[in-house]
């Protein structure tokens, strides 16, 4: 039987990974819609526990002018979901995302350790499972800038012509979102709970470090196509954030320096400071390849010869962008990681394609998840 799991703040930064992973399992998880006017409306809330074997609680304020309104909001929260527990008497396995600010002096740690003994006291009084999770910074795609991470802001504002400022470089420990996300998904798959949880950080750099890298995937990517050199997981994921800021919109596609003489024609497609595969493909008119999205891979599409429609879509949202590009005028489009893509053959005549990625194809683990764009 499938475990339904509901996401409190199911709309934000860790709710959307968390949510967008668990629709890679279906069957094994069935996931219960989240909308944020159920904590305005009991009716609403006391009907999404009770479809619920498993409630991830994420929703909670982190950053207000006023510390009193932060503090009152969250715990306002977690006491709204404790008396639909109790009114639907559920048994479900509550996971509650809580910080290592518990044991500062300021009202959002108090709000977060309060929450977690609220739902503790819960768990004890009517037979439910409980694992209270202390999360280090979390960053990743999609972050919201002057809000989830520093990593989200400098991202952003490295893509948007600003230059990020540092406030206090001090060494910060960091997970990726979707380290964090396979801890939270283990834990469901354990069932048992584990009162408090911490989860360890993965990497611990300083904030001018993380600048400098930042700086180097504008300089060579941004502005010049260059895959930059990833010598790390946290290389590849850092990477891969910062992408998720800019503009595909605005930016892509992009066009080949395209070297002409009486011999024909010369376009260089890439440089690489990693490895990977190139791949090359023919498509006949009218045909589409694709329609799948990566969760990590880096990938590149160039056309060559002939006329293509390439199109992609963010995972969870419904606006598709069209890139139309011509071998007569060379050009590329990269990828982001959760968005769907294809490219179609809109012309008369066979369609070249060049393909990069970052990593050899592997059967066992393609990281390639079919859904139409």
């Amino acid at each position: 039987m499938k475990l339904r799991i509901g996401i409190t703040g199911q709309s934000g930064f860790v709710g959307q990974h968390l949510y967008n992973t668990l629709g890679l399992f279906p069957d094994e998880f069935e996931r219960i819609q989240f909308e944020r006017d159920f904590f305005k409306d009991e009716r609403q809330l006391i009907e999404f526990v009770s479809q619920c074997d498993v409630i991830v609680h994420l929703a909670a304020m982190n950053r207000h002018n006023d510390p009193q309104i932060i503090y009152d909001n969250n715990v306002g929260l977690i006491k709204q979901l404790v008396s639909a527990l109790e009114i639907t008497k559920s048994k479900a396995h509550v996971l509650f995302s809580s910080s290592s600010q518990e044991e500062r002096d300021n009202l959002y740690g108090k709000s977060k350790r309060e929450g977690r003994e609220l739902l503790i006291e819960w768990a004890n009084k009517n037979e439910g499972t409980f694992t209270g999770m202390i999360i280090p910074n979390v960053f990743g795609p999609f972050g919201n800038p002057y809000y989830n991470s520093f990593i989200a802001t400098f991202s952003h504002q490295l893509c948007h012509n600003e230059q990020p400022k540092i406030d206090v470089d001090g060494s910060v420990k960091l997970i990726y979102v979707d380290e964090l996300i396979k801890s939270i998904i283990s834990q469901i798959r354990n069932k048992k709970g584990n009162g408090l949880l911490t989860i360890a950080h993965t990497v611990e750099r300083k904030v001018s470090e993380v600048l400098a890298l930042l700086e180097i995937y504008k300089e060579q990517y941004l502005k010049s196509g260059i895959i930059p050199e990833l010598a790390n997981s946290f290389d590849l994921n850092l990477f891969n954030t910062f992408r998720s800021y800019i503009d595909n919109k605005n930016h892509f596609p992009v066009k080949f320096i395209k070297h002409t003489d009486p011999r024909g024609a010369f376009v260089e497609i890439i440089r690489l400071n990693v490895g990977g595969q190139v791949s090359f493909s023919t498509t006949v008119p009218g045909i589409t390849r694709g329609n799948h999205y990566h969760t990590r891979k880096i990938e590149r599409f160039a056309v060559i010869k002939g006329k293509a429609l390439i199109q992609l879509r963010k995972i969870g949202t419904d606006e598709v962008f069209d890139f139309y590009l011509d071998g007569n005028d060379p050009a590329y489009v990269d990828m982001p990681i959760w968005y769907t893509h294809n490219i179609k053959n809109i012309g008369e005549e066979e369609l070249y394609t060049n393909f990069w990625i970052n990593e050899f194809y592997d059967p066992n683990d393609p990281d390639t998840y079919f859904e139409n764009v």
